[in-house]
């Protein structure tokens, strides 16, 4: 192409490791082809004094992005594919996801903790998560902790935690890896325990519709196991009528030719835990997600969601 591409993506440090991956492993896929980066604070990184339920969750780290390709100024956006809502706006699509790191949430430990797990953690520890999802199903097996609100980026929740406002954290081990804290990680914490958000661990690339030239360069980037699951999660959640922001988990895994998908749904006090699986074939990744919501919703789930949204709703 003549014009560089044009990279939109937020400016926290995470997000910046990730553009800037997508960036290289672009030009290096296609030689002499320019790129460009916008880099821009969204409402959800704006907002660090309310937590992420209550402000919503519509395109909470993205709609910015979105609107910088809307309005012909990026060409595409980067984003952490657990942020990207299920649904678009009119004119853009996901246009690429990229090959998954290990998508489990991980326990990291203030230092007076380095000798405990998560499972022998003394009853009142602090644990710090701004995820109702991981809020509700560590409540739901380990009622006996206590838990804060945790915001910022990674490098701040990190600070808090070894200043002594919490006794652990839970994070996603795949920004930990990304960003080189990896000897962070204390636990990764078993999906019988806390099944993973949707998409975990994967990037979004984000496209306008119809840009065919942009939709070929950015294809080199997919990757096609990773692709099949995370759209089998994201078919689950948008079935559910889920935002990023509830207590909806999953996790995916391939049995041969077959897609196993679990899928979680909680309140979140913990108390009620809705849990099960589907399987079909990988080439219909979207049609599992779907089944999986159905038994999920025989079970109940709608009306765990229902209260959910009637109770923590965004502020005005």
């Amino acid at each position: 192409m003549a014009n560089p591409l044009r990279i939109a993506s937020r400016r926290s440090q995470l997000a910046m490791v990730q553009t800037n991956w997508v960036r290289d492993e672009l030009i290096q896929a296609h030689n002499g082809l320019e790129i460009s980066i916008e880099a821009m604070a969204t409402q959800g990184d704006k907002i660090l004094d309310v937590a992420l339920a209550k402000i919503g969750d519509k395109g909470l780290f993205t709609k910015e992005l979105e609107a910088q390709m809307l309005v012909g100024q990026a060409d595409i956006a980067v984003h952490s594919l657990k942020d990207l809502p299920t649904n678009l706006p009119e004119g853009l699509m996901l246009g690429c996801i990229t090959e998954r790191e290990d998508p489990a949430d991980a326990l990291v430990v203030h230092e007076q903790h380095r000798d405990k797990s998560l499972a022998t953690l003394p009853a009142g520890a602090v644990v710090g998560t701004s995820s109702l999802r991981r809020l509700a199903q560590l409540r739901h097996h380990f009622p006996h902790l206590s838990f804060k609100d945790v915001r910022g980026n990674v490098i701040t929740r990190l600070e808090k935690l070894d200043a002594g406002e919490y006794d652990c954290l839970i994070l996603a081990a795949a920004g930990l890896g990304r960003l080189g804290l990896g000897d962070r990680i204390h636990e990764l914490i078993d999906p019988s325990i806390s099944l993973h958000a949707v998409g975990q661990g994967a990037l979004g690339i984000e496209c306008r519709e119809g840009d065919a030239a942009v939709l070929e360069q950015i294809k080199v980037l997919e990757h096609q196991p990773t692709a099949r699951r995370c759209l089998a999660e994201r078919a689950f959640l948008r079935e559910l009528e889920g935002g990023c922001q509830v207590p909806i988990g999953v996790n995916s895994r391939f049995d041969g030719d077959t897609l196993v998908l679990t899928g979680m749904v909680a309140s979140i006090d913990g108390l009620r835990l809705i849990r099960d699986e589907a399987c079909g074939p990988q080439a219909d990744p979207e049609a599992i997600g779907i089944a999986l919501a159905h038994a999920l919703k025989a079970q109940g789930a709608g009306e765990i969601l229902e209260e959910i949204f009637a109770t923590v709703r965004p502020e005005a």
